[in-house]
């Protein structure tokens, strides 16, 4: 027998077992996140004996005699301290890894009352956030230590809550404190587990599923395949070629495709029975490139063959404009395949709810789920219904089904509730990852760096299925342009399938890819001909009423320019220093219908948000709510936001394409229109019971539309970012400087530009996700994620411009803030040692060595 305390409560155990599934399942410690269970991530730190601890690698009888202290086991007191200064100092974003932070924090301030940046960020060190960037948690922590030492007590805060004030996030404290829920933390009475049988290879024929011996481990409540779905079999975000599950007699696609789904009482006798399932397979030659799946004899991956998009994108006449031009160049890139590594795997629990199925998700589109499971089941939408819980971090991989479907199959054909949960290394294997691209480039420029013309050829390798590969093919085209007055352009853009593991959605959705070719060729113009690459820009940037080369004339917002100016003495007063710049679409575009809805509910004397709209860390809640006081007579206090479902609240789309804050945010302030309409003759109490529901549209060109001036998109965001090395060759500093429209919370602003610029520091420099025969390599301790101890100092600067009509004048800004950092960063690297990088990660610097990054860190 074993014996600990945990909070200070003693408890005796009989048999082994590991730390963190203890204390999660039997001493209902929810603050301690399940983020990977191989020591990687530091989600599930806890106190042991004072000491900060990942509790995913410890035993019970590791424990034996000693103390275990979690968030929940602190006193008030340190818990109104923590959850102050994470608020105060923007340090909450999707909040996953933050009630490891707060831990690790604990540790070291009881220690050490008055720590260094450097100490905090070395207490840190093995805790990985993909959100924040690190700096926010860091003032954090100096905040709580300043508050702790002064013993004054925590400052009171009052906030009106209007655009533009630094306000604490609607859900930072649940977050900090860790009683928020994500899918993993509910307490289901009766719940059954599942998981799938994935294929062995990544092309291969199944020819039989045998499940006998696997149905006969006790515990063991059924096990589904293909032949058990009552509707569609396949799903998909745009395209249906997803198999839920792959049927007898068909060709798998990639190692993620689900075979068989088993659902047992416990995770235990399910892993055990997956072993029994057995599989007769065809194995079958498998395509691991593009350019394998163009050849003429190449095997099919799907039946409708290997291109998956095409997309042609021209205007004026780029050959000509360049044949002209006085400097011309010609260059080649490649950038790689990009695991988003979000803090918390993908998870969803479905019930049975009258004749269909309440699906809790952790997702980035309600509605989407909905009605790709209500398919999938050959049900009406109505009958399935979707609510998010938290969401721990997506940057757009969480838009495909991934758990979702399985979970609501095996609740609808058992009647039980249903939990699936994937490993991290499933995660790793089986959701869409950042396309890599293979892309050439030609560059036409007069005398005084004027773009004559562009010419380009992108190839991308959109792996198993369809997922966002199309869409992000075409804002990869229509944005390889970049931010510039011309108007000869030509892009010519392919993405092929293979049997590799699905490209999808990422942040910056291709624009990542091309901008990095597109501001490397002017770094290089502009020495050509001996001007700086600051000024090559400068000449060039879109100014309001300016055409863009797509042929859009640009609004009053367009803040190029000021991004420009807001960094060049930073670029004029370093030696070694690199700078890009870069444009994104808000709002989907390109003619596609795009809606936001919202609905102002008046209940209980309150005022309820209902959006279908997932926040998944950007901080959409804390954006409406801020919206809404700004537009209507309603306080903080008599707002109540509620979370995305399909239940009570419209859809309005997924969240993705930078469109939340501006589209939704939109239509929030319609519905406070008609709220303040209803308010001239009544008061709230007389309006308990109404709705005001807001919708906008934001309507735009479709791609090649016969106008001179489409409207492609109907807002964009730009920046301009300056990477500065030190003298041995790292990152010294990132000025990042981003043009917002009206910034609704700067401490936000902040947040999502540090946050994306670390990212795109690791997309750079180091992280791998590499692939051998179409098979993932890479583990979650070896991506190669930059931690707290390794970044550099990230200066932020918010442009604020008016011009745009919609949304208070609010543009997103969460994918373009890792779109420039990548070229940025290559072209400091060109001017320490003359070496012109074009392939990503960038070779022959400090921080190759680190590309091959050992798991975990001591």
């Amino acid at each position: 027998m074993y014996q600990f305390y945990v909070n200070n409560e003693l408890y005796q155990v009989e048999g082994d077992g590991k730390l963190l599934p203890f204390l999660r399942d039997v001493c209902k410690c929810k603050s301690v996140k399940d983020g990977c269970s191989e020591g990687a991530c530091g989600t599930c730190h806890v106190l042991v004996d004072g000491v900060a601890m990942k509790a995913c690698i410890p035993t019970l009888s590791m424990m034996d005699g000693r103390s275990i202290l979690t968030v929940e086991g602190f006193s008030d007191e340190e818990k109104e301290l923590y959850a102050y200064a994470f608020a105060e100092a923007g340090a909450v974003q999707c909040g996953f890894c933050i009630p490891g932070m707060v831990i690790c924090t604990k540790g070291l301030l009881d220690k050490n009352p008055n720590p260094t940046r450097d100490e905090i960020a070395f207490a840190l060190r093995n805790n990985i956030c993909r959100c924040t960037g690190y700096k926010k948690i860091m003032d954090a922590v100096e905040l709580a230590a300043k508050i702790k030492r002064e013993g004054k007590g925590i400052p009171k805060k009052e906030f009106t809550w209007k655009l533009g004030e630094r306000v604490h996030r609607v859900d930072a404290r649940e977050k900090t404190l860790g009683y928020g829920e994500y899918v993993d933390d509910m307490e289901v009475e009766g719940l059954l587990h599942a998981s799938a049988v994935r294929s062995k290879y990544p092309r291969a024929r199944v020819l039989s599923i045998d499940t006998e011996k696997a149905k006969a481990v006790p515990g063991i409540v059924d096990i589904f395949t293909a032949a058990d779905i009552p509707g569609d079999v396949k799903v998909g975000h745009l395209v249906q070629d997803w198999d839920t599950m792959i049927p007898v007699g068909s060709i798998t696609h990639y190692l993620g495709d689900a075979i068989a789904l088993v659902v047992g009482e416990n995770l235990d006798v399910v892993e055990k029975a997956k072993k029994l399932v057995k599989v007769e397979y065809e194995e079958l030659p498998f395509v691991s490139s593009p350019y394998e799946a163009m050849k003429e004899d190449a095997p099919q991956v799907h039946g409708s063959g290997n291109l998956l998009a095409h997309k042609h994108v021209s205007r004026g006449n780029a050959k000509e404009a360049i044949a002209n031009a006085k400097y011309v160049y010609t260059e080649e890139f490649h950038t790689p395949w990009t695991e988003h590594a979000f803090l918390e795997p993908e998870c969803a629990i479905a019930m049975p709810y009258e004749d269909g199925v309440l699906i809790y998700s952790t997702d980035q589109g309600t509605y989407a789920t909905q009605h790709e499971c209500s398919e999938m089941l050959g049900l009406p939408s109505e009958k399935v219904r979707v609510v998010n819980k938290l969401v721990g971090g997506g940057f757009g991989g969480k838009e495909d089904m991934s758990v979702q479907h399985h979970a609501s199959l095996a609740a609808y054909l058992l009647k039980r509730p249903v939990k699936v949960k994937l490993t991290r290394q499933e995660s790793i294997l089986i959701h869409p990852k950042r396309h890599p691209m293979d892309m050439k480039f030609t560059v036409g420029c007069d005398e005084n760096g004027i773009i004559q013309g562009v010419t380009a050829t992108v190839i991308a390798d959109t792996g198993a299925y369809a997922s966002l590969g199309g869409p992000v093919l075409e804002r990869a085209c229509t944005h390889a342009a970049g931010p510039y007055n011309y108007q000869n352009f030509e892009i010519d853009g392919k993405a092929y399938y293979t049997n590799n593991p699905p490209g999808g959605a990422f942040r910056g959705f291709g624009v990542t890819q091309t901008c990095f070719c597109m501001e490397m060729m002017l770094t290089k113009l502009a020495e050509k001909i001996g001007i700086s690459a600051w000024e090559i820009r400068y000449r060039n940037a879109i100014r309001p009423g300016q055409v863009l080369p797509n042929g859009q004339i640009v609004d009053e917002s367009t803040g190029l320019v000021e991004t420009l100016e807001a960094v060049k003495d930073v670029f004029e007063n370093n030696q070694y220093v690199g700078i890009a710049c870069a444009m994104k679409n808000a709002g989907v575009g390109v003619g596609i219908p795009d809606f936001g809805r919202a609905i102002l509910a008046i209940k209980d004397g309150k005022a309820h948000i209902r959006s279908g709209a997932s926040c998944i860390g950007q901080g959409l809640g804390t954006v409406l709510v801020q919206m809404t006081i700004e537009n209507t007579d309603l306080t903080r206090e008599d707002i109540v936001y509620e979370a995305a479902n399909t239940i009570n609240a419209p859809d309005s789309g997924t969240t993705s394409g930078s469109r939340q804050t501006l589209v939704t945010g939109e239509a929030m302030r319609r519905a406070c229109e008609l709220y303040n309409e209803a308010r001239k003759t009544k008061s709230l109490a007389e309006l308990e019971g109404e709705e005001f529901y807001g919708e906008y549209l934001a309507k735009t060109d479709k791609l090649g539309a016969d106008v001179p001036n489409p409207v492609s998109h109907v807002a964009y965001g730009y920046a301009t970012q300056v990477c500065v090395l030190d003298k041995d060759g790292r990152v010294e500093k990132v000025v990042a400087a981003h043009d917002v429209g009206r910034a609704v919370n700067p401490l936000s602003v902040e947040g999502q530009i540090e946050g994306g610029v670390i990212m795109s520091l690791g997309y750079a420099l180091r992280e791998r996700y590499d692939l051998k025969d179409c098979k993932p390599l890479s583990k979650y301790g070896t991506l190669g994620l930059f931690r707290a101890n390794e970044i550099p100092e990230v200066e932020s600067i918010i442009v604020e411009k008016a011009g745009l009509n919609v949304a208070c004048g609010a543009i997103g800004i969460g994918e373009i803030t890792s779109i420039p950092t990548a070229p940025a960063i290559a072209a400091a690297y060109y001017s320490y040692d003359g070496k012109y990088r074009t392939r990503l990660p960038l070779a022959d610097t400090p921080y190759a060595a680190d590309q091959q990054y050992k798991k975990g860190v001591q």
